[in-house]
């Protein structure tokens, strides 16, 4: 990979902090995102108040080191939004996550000046202000520290930091649906699993660094996914190349394809996971099996540690993408699910008919669902132990809501109360759930342009 922004294999790479160019407060959360021995601040106050001068209210952090021990330093997420604190209902759950692969920095530091951009901007921009006012975004600029500290001789291919202290690739390290992935969990993976199932996220995106593309799921497969022709998608594909190319077509160097001067190309700058290469215990694809996460996979950065001096420049072609990509969680449709009598009804099935997904979505504890769908006319079923399904039509309209999804509360005809369900939410065993589909469905046949896609990914490997 070779480019204008690439580092030389000697010299010095993107760090954290105030030399490059983050404001007072903002120099003092890069400290924090780094590890325990540079933490500076002292513990929270009462909400963990970062930016005490621009408006505490907005933002609390915390390190998911209170559901872990992850060796000496923490995984910290900074959390923003109207209600940082806590989820409310109909507020919906973003994050970003970046550097799981600790040389590949340049996430890392789009985080921190997104963060900066957000709280700065609140009140002024009416975009970023109705964001803020309609979603709850966590930031978690490092997932892998201890790898970020251990780069010594930073490069834009490979430096010995992409592991974590371990020696485990993190994004090798996840559950698998697809072929058992019997390897060490890593605190930092356990950490981000009992994290999901702590909110109720519905978009992601994790960052990287070494390619230019929006990589979508799914990263693995078996032949009822597709893999006979190269790809393996999921039942919500349209969904997913939709989000990609949200993110690609606003980074005017992404949505080339081919601004890395590899053999690779990439038709508008994305991908789906398994025909760029599989890989097993991903990230992306452990999200939307397991936590009922859509998320995606962004290489921004043809070099892996670019130097210092580029960090503007891939600042400025990622923001209008990273402000764009958080809209989209408001995609579709919301609502509660409540019985007769009007009590909300946790971990009731809510599905889209010809979309079901092999670990089925269900309400949250608030009776919550969120369905990401591009518009259209769907049935959705609701399916309670011990009752017919409950069939209801909804139609997304072309324009979207002010920054809402559409919202659609569901009443079920049902008297009394739903004893039959169970408290605690009885979540898919961690097993190769596609292991045994006996066949693929017609969704994973190829279209006229699936079809090139392959032809091309056959003449260029």
């Amino acid at each position: 990979m070779s480019g204008p922004e690439c580092l030389p294999a000697a010299g010095g790479g993107a760090r954290l902090g105030r030399e490059n160019g983050l404001r007072p407060p903002l120099a003092g959360a890069a400290a924090a995102f780094g590890s325990c021995a540079g933490f500076r601040l002292p513990p929270p106050e009462g909400d963990g108040r970062v930016f005490e001068e621009r408006g505490p209210k907005l933002q609390f952090y915390h390190s998911l080191t209170q559901y872990w021990e992850i060796c000496e330093r923490n995984l910290w997420v900074l959390v923003v939004g109207r209600f940082p604190k806590e989820h409310r209902i109909g507020i919906p759950e973003f994050k970003y996550v970046a550097n799981m692969h600790g040389d590949e920095t340049v996430g890392r530091e789009l985080l921190l000046h997104l963060i900066e951009h957000l709280v700065t901007n609140d009140g002024k921009d009416v975009e970023i202000t109705n964001l803020i006012n309609s979603t709850r975004i966590h930031l978690m600029p490092s997932m892998n520290p201890d790898g970020f500290e251990a780069v010594v001789k930073p490069d834009c291919f490979y430096s010995n930091g992409r592991e974590n202290s371990n020696y485990y690739d993190l994004n090798r390290n996840f559950p698998d649906a697809f072929e058992l992935n019997n390897v060490s969990r890593q605190p930092e993976t356990a950490a981000v699993m009992e994290w999901l199932k702590t909110e109720t996220f519905v978009l992601s995106a994790n960052l990287h660094g070494g390619a230019l593309v929006a990589s979508y799921p799914f990263d693995n497969g078996v032949p009822a996914t597709g893999t006979l022709y190269s790809r393996s998608i999921t039942p919500d594909d349209d969904v997913f190349q939709y989000l990609a190319h949200t993110y690609a077509s606003r980074n005017p160097t992404m949505k080339k394809g081919d601004q890395c001067k590899t053999k690779m190309n990439f038709p508008n700058g994305i991908t789906n996971g398994y025909s760029w290469y599989p890989l097993k215990g991903g990230m992306q694809d452990y999200n939307y099996i397991w936590a009922q996460c859509f998320e995606i996979t962004l290489e921004l950065s043809c070099c892996k540690y670019p130097h210092e001096e580029k960090l503007p420049f891939f600042w400025n072609k990622n923001k209008a993408s990273l402000i764009e990509y958080i809209k989209q969680v408001h995609l579709g449709v919301k609502g509660q699910v409540f019985d007769q009598n009007g009590n909300p009804l946790p971990n009731v099935i809510v599905e889209v008919q010809n979309r079901k997904h092999i670990c089925p979505y269900r309400t949250n504890k608030f009776g919550e669902y969120y369905l990401l769908l591009l518009p259209g006319s769907y049935i959705i079923n609701v399916t309670v132990p011990g009752h017919d399904p409950y069939l209801t039509k909804v139609v997304i309209p072309e324009k979207s809501q002010n920054f809402s999804a559409l919202k659609k509360d569901i009443l079920l005809p049902f008297r009394g109360q739903l004893d039959s369900i169970p408290v605690s939410n009885p979540s898919c065993s961690k097993i190769p759930l596609y292991s045994d589909l006996p066949s693929h469905s017609e969704a994973t046949k190829p279209g006229l342009f699936l079809f090139l896609v392959t032809v091309f990914h056959i003449f260029v490997k």
